[in-house]
């Protein structure tokens, strides 16, 4: 399929989506703690962007009951929210696509649950940190695997495993369009970053080695196969000639 350039004003509807989806995560994060259960988190969620004008494309997403896909502890990416309360030590990714009049943004985060241990939390240091660094290389002219393998390196260096069935792409009026944009893979491989172009970078990481993960029998959840913790963070950007143009951030 061809990749679809985005014109500087379809760029700004997309920006309308991710500044509402980037004040969603912010609000959520002073709000978020012990206690709460991730199905309260879901109907927040839905209630706060309704009053905005603007829906959750996850929603009905091929049969996806959610707004959102909440993920806790090894649960790495597509958990269900449910009832059972958030506790202390806990991490989990509240992930989300916000639709706002037909345009796609797309961010993932993941929080901290009061106090969490010392491998938790270098697990969501170093995959933050992997996103930061698969942004900076969003510049036209570098190609999706220079953003790969920025991701990967990061890992390596860190000795956690990459989720490398999960990846980011492109997105617009679609949630997914091309291009794939792996978590994974050599730079100066795959299709050239052009202007135009909006794509998510969203590495997933476990703290076990491998990265090997099980799909559950609902079709969507995805554990990790060692029951180490699992760590998402996403944003959509666009590129431009300036540089890397993050439309899912405050």
């Amino acid at each position: 399929m061809k990749i679809i350039l985005k014109t500087q004003e379809e760029i700004l509807k997309i920006r309308e989506a991710g500044k509402i989806l980037a004040e969603c995560h912010g609000e959520l994060a002073g709000r978020i703690g012990p206690g709460m259960t991730t199905l309260e988190i879901d109907e927040w969620v839905e209630q706060y962007l309704a009053a905005r004008k603007a829906s959750p494309e996850q929603k009905g997403y091929r049969g996806y009951p959610f707004a959102t896909c909440a993920s806790v502890n090894d649960i790495v990416c597509h958990g269900f929210p449910n009832d059972r309360q958030l506790r202390s030590g806990d991490i989990v990714t509240i992930d989300i696509v916000v639709n706002k009049d037909g345009w796609l943004a797309d961010s993932a985060w993941s929080y901290r649950i009061g106090a969490v241990s010392e491998e938790a939390d270098r697990l969501l240091s170093v995959t933050h940190q992997a996103l930061e660094k698969g942004i900076a290389q969003a510049v036209p002219g570098n190609r999706v695997g220079d953003i790969s393998s920025a991701v990967q390196g990061i890992a390596r260096e860190a000795g956690v495993g990459i989720v490398k069935p999960l990846i980011g792409h492109g997105i617009g009026r679609s949630m997914h369009e091309p291009p794939d944009v792996p978590n994974f893979g050599r730079s100066r491989t795959g299709p050239v970053l052009r202007e135009g172009m909006v794509i998510t970078i969203e590495p997933i990481f476990t703290s076990g080695d491998t990265g090997a993960v099980l799909w559950e029998d609902d079709g969507w959840t995805i554990r990790s196969a060692d029951g180490s913790l699992g760590a998402h963070y996403e944003h959509t950007l666009a590129i431009t000639k300036k540089g890397p143009l993050v439309l899912t951030s405050l």
